[in-house]
């Protein structure tokens, strides 16, 4: 149960670590004296210091042939940066997110989710070109200087990432993304990734086109949050302070037309799809999968069922599902057992909850459990809360849930202690549903449309606009005859 997230403690460790320094710097990209608080030497420990606890909370996406390619196209475009002296490390990130970042000293990141839709290696270059630039105007340094204790105090990852919540280590879950860094620097960001594209023979233009196509995701995304009543997750980069038609960022990003050669590549489009042809779509075997209110984990053998009609959030470390209406929540987690106590000793000491209530031992597929009610202060006010602790080898295996409805305190209490039911290990056909989708590749006849696609498709939600968002052709594009089309199965 995993996806992008960043350690937010980070934040915190640089700005303890730096506190008392100060320096002028000169700028790499403007040649001007910037106020910052860390040397270059500094920059670089940092990225090589939080480059492995990315990886360790998102590992890498396990394709060499794609991961090589990703670093040769960087490398290309970095190399015609304002810091070329720095070695830049590219890495996929296994997470269906879509999100791309940098961190400093040259450790560039962008998911799977974001890689999906883009379509073309000019697309790829722009993004990976966007955060290069952060990096050669030390965008994270600069910001970090301005911090203050009081309110930015997470300014640097939660700008460097995107990541929500870096100065709160209780929301160290959460999975909204915010904007990165201020319009300047996004701006500053765009222009020097465009002049690196035309210095690396590359359109420029496509830095537009990769705007054009991530604000179509990010508006289907901000549409399906509101749908399912949750935050939305969008890049936070790129274009997250761009309006459309933004006339300044057009006037930005044609700068970059200066630099540009006669006999410039074009797109290589081909090239870039082929790279993506059986490539993980959505969830991964890795985070579990889902499949509408059913969860299968194929390493760790179990499958949930969560009630019809519930949406389910795979967060890192937990199960979050919500009812139709969000009025209902269910969580699911797994802890490490380390002493052989009840399991009503478990919620009592470990959980601390001291004020359980109508508590019984439960049994269930040869696991012992509990299960009892505690008043919780929740962010909805105090309300009753459903414990249920199950026992597996070596795991607790916790299931919590409330009602936020109003004068029905136990309208769940059913469905939650059903879901803990229902866990058990996977079965034969279990196994099959637990094997994540992919992208392949087909090309497009003259009576190809996407209905049609879409009704054929292993897509869940909105299958239609998924794959027209894919191939760059949202809201209402169809293929044209012999087109390469990205399909998901």
């Amino acid at each position: 149960m995993m996806s992008l997230r960043v350690p937010f403690w980070f934040a915190f460790l640089l700005l303890a670590g730096l506190a008392g320094l100060s320096a002028c710097a000169t700028n790499p990209v403007t040649g001007q004296s910037d106020f910052v608080l860390m040397s270059e030497e500094q920059e670089i420990a940092l990225g090589r210091q939080y480059s492995p606890q990315i990886l360790k909370e998102t590992p890498a996406y396990d394709n060499p042939e794609l991961a090589a390619y990703v670093q040769r196209i960087g490398a290309q475009v970095a190399a015609q940066s304002h810091r070329a002296n720095l070695i830049y490390r590219f890495t996929v990130l296994d997470s269906q997110d879509v999100n791309a970042f940098a961190l400093p000293g040259g450790y560039i990141f962008i998911t799977r989710g974001l890689l999906a839709y883009l379509n073309s290696e000019a697309e790829l270059a722009a993004v990976l070109g966007h955060e290069i630039g952060h990096v050669t105007a030390r965008h994270s340094v600069r910001q970090q200087s301005t911090a203050t204790a009081t309110g930015l105090i997470g300014a640097v990852l939660a700008g460097a990432t995107g990541v929500q919540g870096a100065g709160d280590l209780a929301n160290i879950a959460g999975t909204a993304l915010v904007r990165g860094y201020g319009r300047e620097h996004e701006l500053e960001a765009d222009r020097l990734g465009a002049e690196y594209l035309a210095r690396s023979n590359y359109d420029p233009q496509a830095m537009l086109r990769v705007i054009q196509v991530l604000k179509d995701q990010e508006s289907f995304e901000l549409q399906r949050a509101k749908e399912e009543g949750r935050e939305p997750r969008v890049y936070h980069g790129l274009f997250s302070t761009h309006p459309d038609n933004d006339q300044r960022l057009k006037e930005v990003i044609g700068e970059a037309n200066k630099y540009a050669s006669a006999n410039a590549k074009n797109n290589h489009a081909d090239a870039f799809l082929k790279m993506q042809e059986g490539m993980v779509f959505g969830d991964s075997e890795r985070e579990g999968i889902r499949r509408g209110n059913r969860f299968y984990h194929r390493d760790l053998d179990f499958a949930l069922v969560f009630p019809e009609g519930w949406r389910i959030e795979n967060q890192p470390s937990r199960l979050l599902a919500q009812s139709g209406d969000n009025d209902g929540l269910i969580q699911f987690s797994m802890e490490d057992l380390n002493k052989r106590i009840p399991p009503v000793e478990f919620l009592r000491d470990r959980l601390k909850l001291q004020n359980l209530r109508n508590g019984e031992s439960i049994q269930h597929d040869g696991m012992e459990g509990y299960t009892a009610l505690a008043d919780q202060n929740t962010p909805f006010g105090q309300l009753p809360v459903r414990f249920v602790i199950l026992y597996r080898g070596d795991k607790a295996l916790l299931f919590t849930g409330l009602s936020k409805t109003k004068g029905k305190p136990y309208r769940f209490d059913a469905e939650i202690l059903q879901t803990a039911r229902s866990f058990h290990p996977l079965n034969d056909e279990e196994r099959k549903l637990a094997k994540a989708q992919r992208l392949h590749l087909i090309r497009a006849t003259a009576n190809t449309r996407y209905a049609t696609l879409a009704r054929e498709s292993a897509l869940p939600n909105h299958p239609e606009a998924q794959l027209r968002l894919l191939n760059g052709q949202y809201p209402d594009g169809e293929p044209s005859p012999g087109q390469t089309l990205k399909i998901v199965r």
